[in-house]
């Protein structure tokens, strides 16, 4: 006997749901290294967004995620600048993953270009890892830590400002 195939394929909305899902079992698989989250940052997470310009220097003690211009150095635990982030001026920190446009130096225990990355300026860095694809016009010098000697700015605060909050 033949029967008429429905005119679409039922989907999940269209299942009965008769209980939540499971979580999974066993060992949770480790994050690729060059999506993986920083671990040990002292400060909170920030993020720049692709709509948002800034003039001026960026200070942070946690990380920061840019996807907008900044126009100004970087300083931070770590760093990711996103696919439609564009940075003109120097960063430093522990950690920087690339996936949009550096124009300065780059200062980091660990540096990663993405290949959509593209960076012209000097790498100083204990690990460099560099996808194809990736464009980097510069000299790359490696360094046991490449983060000595460079302090990172303080914050200054408004005049009277005791830091207490209401």
């Amino acid at each position: 006997m033949f029967t008429k195939k429905p005119d679409k394929e039922p989907t999940a909305f269209d299942m009965p749901r008769t209980a939540p899902p499971l979580p999974p079992s066993g060992p949770m698989p480790s994050p690729s290294p060059t999506m993986s989250r920083p671990i040990g940052g002292k400060g909170g997470e920030s993020r720049i967004g692709s709509d948002l310009t800034i003039i001026g220097n960026l200070v942070s003690k946690g990380e920061i995620q840019i996807d907008g211009d900044v126009q100004g150095d970087l300083h931070a635990a770590n760093i990711i600048i996103g696919e439609s982030a564009r940075i003109t001026g120097g960063i430093v920190a522990d950690e920087v993953i690339i996936r949009g446009t550096v124009l300065g130096s780059i200062r980091g225990k660990r540096v990663v270009l993405q290949s959509s990355s593209k960076v012209e300026g000097d790498i100083f860095h204990s690990q460099l890892a560099i996808e194809q694809g990736a464009f980097f016009e510069g000299k790359s010098r490696r360094m046991d830590d490449p983060t000595a000697g460079i302090e990172r700015p303080e914050i200054p605060l408004p005049p009277g400002f005791n830091g207490a909050r209401a």
